[in-house]
């Protein structure tokens, strides 16, 4: 299944189950409406409200209530082209979820920054409240997953050893377009990642190159944290990573959870 966030002309914001066309057939694209939060753990039934997809404007697919844990120096590749190593233990850093916003939404560069990044990711999104979670009970935990796009000041997380501001500032956490949940844990972790700055691809990897792979990292997490539905985790970046200029779109695509695209502005 395919949840989104979206709104419709006249609308408030809701969510439905997004129908992709098969095989080229000659139905369009839709989004049927759904009534309430799958997130927020009681049963969901459809409106019977459908839209093509055309016709609506996909929104972020999830605000975290609580929390984005992010992950770095989860790829190797990546560690190396930054000049440093892969941790001993997971490298984590917290984005507010005031920096949230969904596809097609800019990415606003703020006063001051020099030198703003692109990086590619694949999130989680967990399901239920949870701590303490054993590795063999990781899947009743997750409730799906997209793609994010770490946005990053590299100039500004040069500066020092604290990255809230060089990771957190406001758009610095594209998410969509939707949230696949009828992936397993084994399917997630094998996805080809791209990211690409208008047709130019600079980011090429698999999710299967995570040091640390899904049930690696939640059993982590949350060991010493609670996790909340909505929560967002921020699993890591392959290598590539470079500089977004005004006026580029960046495109992160991965296999099976479609593409989510975002221009770049300045404040």
């Amino acid at each position: 299944m395919r949840i989104a966030r979206f709104a419709a002309a006249g609308k408030d914001p809701a969510y439905g189950i997004i129908e992709l066309e098969v095989d080229g057939g000659e139905n369009p694209e839709t989004i049927a409406a759904i009534t309430g939060d799958p997130l927020a753990g009681v049963p969901v039934n459809y409106t019977g409200a459908r839209h093509d997809l055309s016709d609506v404007r996909l929104l972020a697919p999830v605000i975290p209530r609580s929390k984005i844990v992010a992950v770095g120096r989860n790829y190797a590749d990546h560690a190396i082209e930054q000049g440093a190593v892969v941790p001993a233990e997971p490298m984590l850093f917290l984005k507010p979820n005031t920096c949230v916003i969904g596809p097609n939404e800019p990415i606003v560069r703020p006063d001051g920054c020099e030198d703003l990044h692109y990086e590619g990711e694949l999130a989680i999104i967990i399901g239920r409240i949870c701590k303490q979670v054993p590795e063999e009970r990781v899947a009743d935990v997750v409730f799906g997953y997209t793609i994010a796009n770490d946005v990053t000041a590299r100039d500004w997380q040069r500066e020092g050893d604290q990255w809230f501001r060089a990771k957190g500032s406001d758009t610095f956490c594209p998410l969509g377009p939707w949230i696949n949940t009828h992936f397993t844990l084994a399917e997630a972790g094998h996805l080809a990642i791209e990211t690409r700055l208008g047709d130019e691809v600079l980011q090429r990897g698999n999710t299967a190159q995570m040091v640390r792979g899904i049930s690696d990292l939640v059993t982590y997490i949350s060991s010493f944290t609670t996790l909340l539905p909505g929560d967002v985790i921020l699993t890591g970046t392959p290598a590539g990573v470079g500089p977004m200029a005004d006026g580029d779109v960046v495109s992160v695509e991965i296999d099976g959870l479609g593409v989510l695209s975002n221009p770049v502005t300045s404040a």
